[in-house]
């Protein structure tokens, strides 16, 4: 049995979706003046690695603590889309994994985006699921669908199709992963809990894959 880390560090100097503001520590307390070192931090619900919840943008529908805890964690199937001319992935690219996604509970893309965490490049031109290719993969029983960028809609887009049409099923996303390179092809049993939040419309979570 082998466990990978498949999630980013938080820190204060970490990327960020555009427009919302980094996390911060502050030692509140610390062992010469206290006798115990604690930090408060503060801190967006979708920072760093990171489960969305449906209710994220559908009001309707469940927040991280409606769902049940078996919900983050199976069996995922790892897709390597890094390769791809433009910046889509397109329905007829993930069909030919069918057989192998219909033995998954989460499928996870590779985009190789990881690598340029933190640089300005991690928020541009990174793959995206076409709306058709996020309803055929909704239409495959699946928990959840996992990526290495910062979103599984493009930075700026506003009408946000792909999460919406995700979350319709009632299926979570988890974004900024990382590690994923060397998972390639196989199946790995992956986890992502997130922390234990009233009405979650999001939580950092520590993601992990186990190869057995």
């Amino acid at each position: 049995m082998k466990l990978i880390d498949l999630t980013q560090t938080l820190k204060p100097s970490m990327p960020v979706y555009p427009g919302t503001e980094p996390p911060i520590f502050v030692k509140s307390n610390t062992i010469d003046d206290d006798g115990f070192a604690e930090k408060k931090i503060t801190m967006y619900s979708h920072t760093g690695t990171h489960v969305d919840s449906p209710a994220h943008m559908l009001k309707e529908k469940s927040t991280l603590d409606q769902l049940d805890i078996d919900t983050y964690r199976g069996n995922a199937f790892v897709i390597n889309v890094s390769h791809l001319e433009g910046k889509t992935i397109e329905q007829s690219f993930i069909a030919q994994f069918e057989d192998e996604i219909k033995k998954a509970e989460f499928v996870l893309f590779y985009t190789g985006w990881d690598e340029r965490w933190g640089s300005p490049g991690y928020f541009e031109d990174f793959p995206v699921l076409t709306v058709e290719a996020a309803k055929y993969l909704c239409s495959l029983n699946l928990k959840g669908l996992g990526f290495d960028c910062i979103s599984v809609d493009e930075v700026g887009d506003t009408k946000m199709k792909n999460h919406k049409m995700i979350f319709s099923y009632n299926m979570i996303i988890i974004e900024n992963l990382c590690h994923l390179r060397s998972l390639v092809g196989s199946f790995i049993q992956f986890s992502c809990f997130p922390l234990k939040i009233e009405n979650a419309d999001g939580s950092p979570v520590r993601a992990v894959g186990m190869i057995v």
